[in-house]
């Protein structure tokens, strides 16, 4: 995308309509003030910071241009014009331009009054909307679906009509089926003007701006292997933000998976860093809340992580789980297998000592010197009474339904919207019922997979394949 501030040029009005080959089609938007017009621009730019929206009447002045191109070739020019504020008058004064016995068609009536001081003075914001229209291929004709259908806008019809170029009508505001839609497109018809297209710029449909590209083809033909383009282009690139969206939100559950903290048994220290633990990990999300409204191109601010629950943590299961033992090398039929069996053998004796503890202390005195380093210190610690504090499973569920919920917002957001999107927790049967996916299971067993822990290693190749593997988990449908 390519951005021309404040462009006062006067176009050349005699350019053929449909854009070439090789160049771009131009697309003029107009319409009433206030109608979304700056809106449009924005979201099909996605540029929150394209020209200013405001509830004041005519916040834009002057001409702004936009650029969509694709693989380096441009392929639309878009074009914010000022709102038309007095159609009624205007079409009255082009009627007086006739001269007695004259019929003017449109375009001459229009180049006649561009060439009068009117235009430069009582009407220089409709003279502006013209200039621009005429030197485009094509106009979309912005209109606020809340608004009944009044004198005024049937005006600004006829005069934009008068420069001869195709107009496409957008209804904006349609998300929530405003009852004025179905008036728009019975006196829409009775202008002659039959296509149409609902664009709420504040949440634009899924398949919006696909529909609005073909609307588009079918008034310009020779257009269409431009917009063909732009449509393909524009899905491809959600897929990919849908993709990488869910690889961050993956990275963000292996993080918290797998952290551990090591703590005094004592109720202070517990308590202290139990607190610590549920801030470092609403700070994580928040980065994952951070990256996911860079990745979809809207403002730092536009939403926020909420507060965790304050709960218990899980509490030293993770040294003996299967993932761990496996670790260990109990399935591998070495020296760690052996006395690892020779541990189970004293765990039936007394009665399962310390939940496995013998299980493991076996382990690791059939296993040399590495295993002893890798495990002794965290089964010793287990032994006097330490703990190992890590992530509750209902906090992950929380994190990813809270991450999954925000993506699939921000899919649906036009970056025209103005409200700060709130990270609800929705109804979400899959993730509060069903067991955590397998490779979270497998995070907690290792440590060094979490950048919440001092000494992470998180490029190693197993990692980022359960990152994979779990991103892709992410995608699959509901469960019933």
């Amino acid at each position: 995308r390519e951005q021309w501030p404040d462009c006062n040029w006067l176009p050349d009005c005699t350019r053929a309509t449909g854009a070439t080959m090789n160049e771009p089609l131009k697309l003029a938007v107009v319409g009433h003030t206030n109608v979304g017009k700056t809106s449009l621009l924005r979201t099909l730019t996605r540029d929150v910071d394209f020209g200013e929206v405001s509830h004041r009447p005519s916040t834009t002045r002057h001409v702004e241009g936009a650029r969509l191109s694709v693989a380096g070739e441009a392929l639309l020019e878009l074009y914010d014009t000022p709102g038309l504020e007095d159609a009624i008058a205007l079409l009255d004064y082009l009627e007086r331009l006739e001269q007695p016995g004259e019929r003017l068609d449109g375009p001459e009536r229009l180049a006649r009054f561009l060439a009068s001081s009117e235009a430069r003075q009582r009407f220089e914001q409709e003279a502006k909307v013209l200039l621009q229209l005429l030197a485009s291929d094509a106009g979309l004709y912005l209109i606020d679906a809340r608004e009944p259908v009044l004198a005024k806008y049937r005006d600004e019809l006829a005069v934009l009509a008068g420069c001869g170029k195709p107009l496409l009508p957008v209804l904006n505001f349609s998300s929530a089926g405003q009852p004025q839609e179905d008036a728009w497109r019975s006196a829409l018809a009775r202008l002659g003007l039959h296509a149409l297209v609902a664009f709420d710029t504040v949440a634009p449909p899924l398949d919006g701006e696909r529909r609005l590209y073909e609307s588009l083809a079918l008034l310009l033909e020779k257009s269409r292997p431009h917009l063909q383009r732009l449509i393909a282009s524009h899905e491809a690139q959600a897929q990919a933000r849908l993709h990488s969206g869910r690889q961050l939100i993956a990275e963000l559950l292996i993080d918290c998976a797998a952290c551990r903290q090591r703590v005094s048994s004592q109720p202070g220290i517990e308590h202290a860093a139990i607190q610590a633990l549920r801030e470092a990990v609403r700070q994580r999300e928040q980065r994952c809340v951070d990256a996911l409204l860079r990745l979809y191109a809207f403002r730092p601010d536009d939403a926020e992580a909420g507060t965790l629950p304050l709960l218990d943590g899980r509490w030293g299961d993770d040294l003996f789980n299967p993932e761990t033992l496996k670790q260990l090398g109990i399935s591998l039929g070495s020296g760690v297998a052996a006395g690892a069996a020779t541990g189970a053998g004293i765990d039936l004796l007394v009665g399962g000592l310390s939940l496995g503890a013998a299980t493991v202390l076996g382990a690791l005195a059939g296993g040399g010197l590495q295993t002893a380093r890798n495990y002794g210190g965290r089964l010793l610690g287990k032994l006097k009474g330490q703990r190992e504090l890590s992530v509750d499973d209902a906090v992950l569920r929380l994190l990813a339904v809270r991450q999954l919920h925000l993506l699939d917002a921000l899919s649906q957001r036009g970056h025209a919207a103005q409200d700060k999107l709130q990270l609800a927790t929705p109804h979400d049967p899959a993730w509060r019922r069903d067991k955590l996916p397998a490779a979270l299971h497998k995070a907690r067993a290792h440590p060094e997979w979490s950048a919440l822990n001092p000494g992470a290693r998180l490029e190693q190749a197993e990692r980022q394949a359960q990152v994979g593997q779990l991103a892709a988990s992410l995608a699959e449908p509901e469960k019933p």
